[in-house]
Order: C-alpha cells, then structure tokens, then sequence
C-alpha cells in the first residue's frame, strides 16, 4: 500500500474503512495489530474495550502515536483473527476496533457481524477468481 492509498483510506468514513478492511483482509489473509509488551487496546467514549485492528502494516504504523507511541506493528492471520482473536475478545468483553486513524476511532462492530462478513467476503473470492471478467 503506498503512501497516497494511504492516505486515501484514512480519510473515508468509518463504514467505509470497515468495508476496506473487510476486502483487504479477505484478499491479503492478514490483519494488523500494533505491539508493545502486549497489544495496544483503546476505549470508546462510554469506556468500552476495543482491540484496534488493521487492513496494512502503513495503517497500523499511523497509529502508533500518542498512547500506542513506541508500539510496532503486528501481522497474525485471518485464520488466526477468525478462529482465536475474536472468540478471545468476545469472551474478554472486549470489542474489535476497524480501521482507527490517527484523528478518529474505528468502527466497533459486533463480533458476529465482523466474522460474518469476513466470511461472506472470503466465499465471494474463488467466483472471482474463476471468472475475474465478471
């Protein structure tokens, strides 16, 4: 991702970061998270948990600012994201933050609906493949 797409990406509104990362982290199988003697978690303005997640390590890397100052991008898996990441915070009380900027906090969808739509991505994949024409 270079420098301009970037950009690009930290300037769309929140639902449409969350539909970048949904297509990204579909295509690529990786997520981003950031990483400093433990993962960076934030709050939402009523004090909710959020573990912050990214589509690229430059997004991720914005980030590391301010209270995540020091911290170091973190690539795991979608298979990791989906079969162990989102079970734990689930468990935990905590929520998956989309795509945060360094200026504005991510989306925070449900667990359920953040794996269902990864899911639904990654069925659409192999028809694309199969006829990219289309």
């Amino acid at each position: 991702m270079d420098a301009s797409e970037t950009s690009s990406v930290v300037t769309l509104p929140k639902q449409l970061r969350y539909e970048h990362f949904i297509r990204r982290v579909a295509d690529s199988g990786v997520v981003w998270g950031l990483v400093q003697d433990g993962w960076a978690i934030g709050k939402t303005d009523d004090g909710a948990l959020v573990f912050p997640l990214w589509p690229t390590r430059e997004l991720a890397e914005q980030c590391a600012v301010l209270e995540w100052t020091g911290y170091l991008p973190q690539q795991f898996s979608l298979q990791e994201l989906l079969d162990e990441l989102l079970p734990q915070i689930e468990s935990d009380g905590i929520l998956p933050g989309i795509t945060y900027t360094p200026d504005e906090y991510g989306l925070t969808p449900a667990h359920a609906q953040l794996r269902a739509d990864l899911q639904a991505r990654l069925r659409q994949r192999p028809a694309e493949k199969r006829n990219p024409a289309e």
